[in-house]
């Protein structure tokens, strides 16, 4: 009898070990934790996550792990719910963009939480990081755009991501994972109807992901039995939620091909990915063109279908709001030469520039961009002026691309920027050197010694 996707995946988790990754995978392993870590501990102060924190703190639980946005020890769930929360409400965290999945928030938590409550070493969590990027990318991959329509994907497919980091770490057998897959998978979920209102409830979707995630595996550790064909069945998750599902894509080349994790994304800035380009595009105009804001009469914005599905009718009627808002972010980027996090403030979206600027912004669809998504998430800005003159910029790979990457100075000189309002230097300089030299840790327990999580100086932002 053939064997299930699930078993083919667990088979492939249980073989995978830290002396089997190559360098730049080790190399980039690391780099996605202390990309991570900067927008846990940047979001850690925002009105979503005080509540998340509220709500972990009134359910208690054994001292097992560390809660990112304040340095309190809670259980190893709990945890994971809290950190991935935070890690994903400045829209800074990572991204993969065939799977158009933030891998990072729902698998980094799990595996982190395990780790540090068992002691493991660096180069066991990194492993496991490793896994779960594997598996929640090849998952949105073989749901495809269909999926992503009324699913985030970072929720549905972060889940099975986080169950096989913590299923690595918890040295669960091949059949333990299948079952932690089916429980994973019978408990996917996470809608994008939030984004109409721009409702907190996005912080919800890694949260859960990397938590019920977790659940799977302890539960499966346990004995717990989930489906075995919690992907291709008859009732079974692509049959649920994708109209045109490629199931393949979760085991072609699985163990042969490079890893997925070597395919991430980092962001340069604060807002929904498929704006990257478009802020890009903006922000060569104003370096190419001698352009002064109020010349500006129109500016055309050519996006792919995909993008618009989800962006076209966002209002930035609050600071979360406006991280997908394109009108926004264009504006912002040519008004200020950059969208980071601290540029969504309520005085700031109200300001008369902005607004006009905003007013300009027509946003339309382009076949030909369609064509090449979402290998390239591919923007053109053009931009007329008072003047009689017309601008173009086209961008393929924003910035943060493995096409065209961030290098390690500028993921450190993120993380500052990140985190410079929480932490101080101190503090900071010693999480950055224990992620680059994560493979090296005795033990994870030791990543946040020393390390003050309770100097908080004020809000990074208030998205709401």
């Amino acid at each position: 009898m053939a064997q299930t996707i699930s078993q083919r995946l667990g088979e492939f988790i249980s073989d995978l070990g830290y002396e089997k990754l190559p360098a730049d995978v080790v190399r980039t392993a690391k780099l996605c934790v202390l990309d991570w870590l900067g927008s846990a501990i940047g979001g850690g102060s925002s009105r979503p996550v005080r509540m998340v924190a509220d709500v972990v703190r009134a359910l208690g639980g054994h001292p097992q792990a560390t809660g990112i946005p304040d340095g309190s020890k809670t259980s190893c769930h709990l945890a994971a719910l809290l950190n991935a929360a935070s890690s994903h409400v400045l829209e800074m965290d990572d991204l993969h963009k065939p799977s158009v999945l933030h891998p990072a928030a729902p698998v980094i938590p799990a595996a982190l939480a395990v780790a540090e409550r068992d002691g493991l070493p660096g180069a066991a969590l990194i492993t496991a990081i490793v896994a779960g990027y594997e598996v929640a990318i090849r998952a949105g991959e073989a749901l495809g755009p269909s999926h992503y329509q009324f699913w985030h994907t970072t929720a549905t497919c972060g889940v099975f991501g986080a169950a096989a980091a913590a299923g690595t770490l918890l040295r669960l057998s091949p059949e333990q994972l299948v079952w932690a897959f089916g429980s994973a998978g019978t408990q996917s979920a996470g809608l994008w109807e939030f984004l109409v209102e721009g409702a907190m409830s996005k912080q919800l979707h890694p949260a859960k992901a990397a938590a019920d995630g977790l659940l799977s595996a302890f539960l499966a550790e346990r004995g717990f039995t989930g489906a075995s064909q919690i992907f291709e069945g008859e009732k079974g998750l692509a049959r649920a939620t994708s109209a045109e599902p490629d199931l393949g894509r979760l085991t072609e080349g699985l163990g042969t091909r490079p890893l997925r994790i070597l395919e991430t994304s980092f962001k340069a800035h604060a807002a929904c990915y498929h704006i990257h380009s478009s802020i890009d595009a903006a922000l060569i105009l104003k370096a190419q063109a001698t352009i002064t804001p109020n010349e500006i009469a129109k500016i055309t914005v050519r996006l792919t279908s995909a993008a618009l599905d989800l962006l076209e009718k966002v209002e930035p009627v609050s600071p979360y709001a406006a991280k997908f808002s394109v009108p926004y972010c264009v504006a912002t980027a040519l008004l200020r030469g950059r969208v980071f996090f601290d540029d969504f403030r309520e005085e700031w979206i109200r300001d008369q520039a902005v607004r006009r600027l905003m007013s300009t912004v027509v946003l339309q669809r382009d076949p030909d961009l369609d064509r090449v998504y979402p290998h390239k998430w591919p923007a053109v800005v053009t931009i007329e002026t008072t003047r009689g003159t017309r601008h173009d910029a086209r961008v393929d790979y924003p910035k943060g691309d493995p096409k065209n990457p961030m290098t390690e100075e500028e993921l450190i000189a993120k993380f500052h920027g990140l985190t410079a309002h929480i932490i101080p230097e101190a503090s900071r300089s010693l999480l950055i050197e224990r992620c680059l030299l994560l493979d090296k840790l005795d033990t994870v327990q030791r990543l946040f010694d020393g390390v003050d999580l309770t100097h908080a100086r004020g809000p990074t932002t208030d998205p709401s």
